[in-house]
């Protein structure tokens, strides 16, 4: 299920963040990366999105320097 503010990948490679659920599975408004630090918004479908990106936290103390 996507939530209000996931970060997901879109098909054609780009990177959006949902500001809003308008029915879940189906249609969303967000916040799509155009250029570096630069986001237009916009609807995007359920059908444009490939992936929901996680970020996964890793202590200091396992990271090889």
């Amino acid at each position: 299920m996507i939530k209000l503010y996931d970060k997901v990948k879109m098909h054609n490679g780009k990177y959006a963040i949902i500001v809003e659920v308008l029915e879940q599975q189906k249609a969303y408004i967000a916040d799509i990366e155009i250029a570096d630090g630069e986001y237009a918004t916009d609807v995007i479908f359920y059908s444009d999105i490939s992936a929901i990106m996680v970020e996964v936290e890793q202590p200091i103390s396992r990271m090889q320097i």
